[in-house]
């Protein structure tokens, strides 16, 4: 009796085992949504090897390209190759994750879902590495600067950037099913009542093209525009011009203002002109007079920091009689027109009229005055008689 429950204990421990056992193997076979345990191990340990190759590529490949193009006499390629090498690293991950899904065999639509994934990461690297190229081969187009400009240059590129992202949206969406021509088409009503309202941003962007492509002013400079501001101009953007103003504050100047105001460029002067009126006194004698105007003419004409008279306008003479002084008319330009040096050429030239007037003419300058006359004196006038009051 021991002997045959001893045989049946062993029997039902036997079957236990073996029901456990078919229990382990059929979660290792269809542990995660059908798919074998042991096949999902491998597609990771197929995709932590293309991630070791991924760091072998970076640290060889792409190094060794770096050095190949830092050899070359031009830039570009450097910046070329800089710029795409964050793409590039991006490669043998999506190249991982190809292969190990293959591997993996997946059912539909798992496999549909992932290869469309995978598909869409294709899309996005090829267009990545196209947006961060645009930035070095803009420097291969900067011959197009002296048909166009700086600035509409870099709008044709801004465009550009636009575009490729555009057109790298449309892929992934007809990737996944949408197409993008029934799309914009839907949109086109709702196009129209968005360009109604933003019909001052289409305004301010055509008024940008026509400021850049005028060459009215470039980044950097110095312009005035009448009744707004004035200040450096910093960025011409598509709807605003950011002017920098000379205490620092910026200002965001909409481009059809700009293009419709008067606008004065300084940066672009020849020359920088000093305009004045001086006042000498009515005593001045007529010799005196002609001491200030010929050694101040002989001054600016000798001083290397003016530009001749053959180039340009220059007149010192007796101007006009003001209401209490004699002035003269000093008009001539510096050769400078950097406004520190043109402050410091005006001073030494006001020190050295001065220096004229009250020296070498012996003369003095004259001040706002009034004169009072009377032509006759209190004690010239009859009395006037007062009648005696009566008590």
């Amino acid at each position: 009796m021991g002997i045959d429950t001893v045989t049946l204990s062993d029997i039902t421990q036997v079957d236990s085992f073996i029901a456990f056992w078919s229990l382990l193997v059929d979660v290792w076979r269809y542990g995660l949504m059908g798919i074998d345990i042991g096949r999902i191990l491998t597609a990771l340990l197929i995709f932590s090897i293309f991630l070791l190759i991924r760091g072998l590529f970076s640290k060889y490949v792409l190094a060794r390209l770096q050095k190949i193009s830092s050899r070359t006499d031009t830039m570009m390629d450097d910046k070329l190759i800089e710029a795409i090498i964050p793409p590039l690293h991006f490669v043998p991950v999506i190249a991982g994750l190809f292969v190990s899904t293959q591997y993996l065999g997946l059912d539909e639509p798992l496999a549909g879902l992932l290869g469309k994934v995978i598909r869409s990461l294709i899309v996005f690297t090829i267009f990545w590495a196209l947006y961060r190229a645009l930035e070095p081969l803009s420097h291969l187009l900067r011959g197009l600067e002296k048909i166009l400009t700086k600035m509409m240059v870099q709008w044709v590129f801004k465009v550009l950037r636009v575009v490729v992202i555009f057109v790298g949206g449309a892929v992934v969406l007809e990737i996944w099913g949408i197409r993008i021509g029934p799309l914009l088409a839907g949109l086109g009503l709702f196009g129209a009542a968005v360009a109604l309202g933003a019909q001052d941003l289409f305004k301010n962007l055509i008024a940008g093209v026509t400021v850049i492509s005028e060459k009215r002013f470039q980044p950097g400079e110095w312009i005035k525009v009448e009744g707004v501001v004035e200040g450096t101009v910093e960025d011409i953007g598509f709807r605003s011009t950011k002017i920098r103003r000379f205490d620092k504050a910026p200002v965001h100047v909409p481009n059809s203002s700009l293009a419709d105001a008067v606008v004065t460029n300084f940066s672009r002067m020849t020359h920088r002109r000093i305009y004045w009126k001086l006042g000498v006194e009515y005593k001045t004698t007529v010799e005196q007079l002609k001491i200030i105007r010929d050694e101040i003419e002989s001054y600016v004409k000798e001083n290397k920091d003016f530009e001749s008279s053959e180039n340009v306008s220059t007149f010192v003479r007796v101007d006009s009689f003001g209401p209490s002084s004699i002035d003269f008319l000093v008009y001539c330009f510096t050769k400078t027109t950097i406004w520190g040096e043109w402050l410091e050429v005006k001073e030494q030239l006001a020190l050295a009229i001065k220096d004229i007037v009250e020296k070498k003419a012996k003369a003095g300058f004259a001040f706002p005055s009034q004169s009072l006359y009377v032509e006759k004196f209190a004690g010239e006038l009859p009395e006037v008689f007062i009648p005696p009051q009566h008590n």
